[in-house]
């Protein structure tokens, strides 16, 4: 039987008794049929999902037939607004650090990072004063350093200068929020 097998794959078939290269030839003859017929199939199949041009052109034409005259000119001003994100707001009482004014702190302040290290919160402060931030290093009951670029009387001025460093300096700081000291 090995052997048999052998003769088939290296097209030796005619060697084998007549019996078995009958046999050996309608099973070819089937893969040959079921082959062709799965491959009409597959071309009906692929023809029955093809958009139908006709279709698209009905339901635009439609659409632009119910559509009006938008293009009308008229005097009025239209205005726009930024988007603001208004994510959530910390409130926590921030301590004096050494070395640091706090007073220059309004209601809303934008922390870029907290730190448990002194060392890294001023070695991050002192790279933003040098891009021109007036950063200040403060810490809250927890010990934990929190990195100040920005300070701002209102949400909204604040919401928007944290979006505009996290854009600034993508990928860092995305973890910018602001901290509202009015408690």
């Amino acid at each position: 039987m090995k052997g048999q097998i052998i003769f088939i794959f290296f097209g030796y078939y005619k060697y084998l008794p007549l019996s078995l290269q009958e046999i050996y030839l309608k099973e070819i003859n089937m893969k040959k049929i079921l082959l062709f017929v799965v491959a009409i199939c597959c071309v009906f199949a692929m023809e029955s999902c093809k958009s139908k041009s006709s279709a698209y052109k009905n339901a635009y034409d439609q659409a632009m037939a119910n559509d009006t005259d938008w293009n009308v000119e008229d005097d009025t001003e239209v205005l726009t607004t930024e988007e603001i994100s208004y994510e959530s707001v910390r409130q926590e009482p921030l301590n004096v650090v050494q070395g640091e004014d706090l007073s220059g702190l309004k209601r809303y302040s934008v922390v870029i990072m907290s730190l448990q290290n002194r060392t890294n919160a001023f070695s991050l402060k002192d790279r933003m004063v040098a891009e021109g931030y007036r950063a200040v290093v403060a810490e809250n009951d927890l010990g934990m350093y929190r990195v100040i670029v920005a300070s701002f009387d209102n949400r909204a001025d604040a919401s928007r200068a944290r979006d505009a460093l996290k854009s600034k300096y993508a990928p860092n700081f995305q973890d910018a929020w602001l901290l509202d000291r009015g408690y």
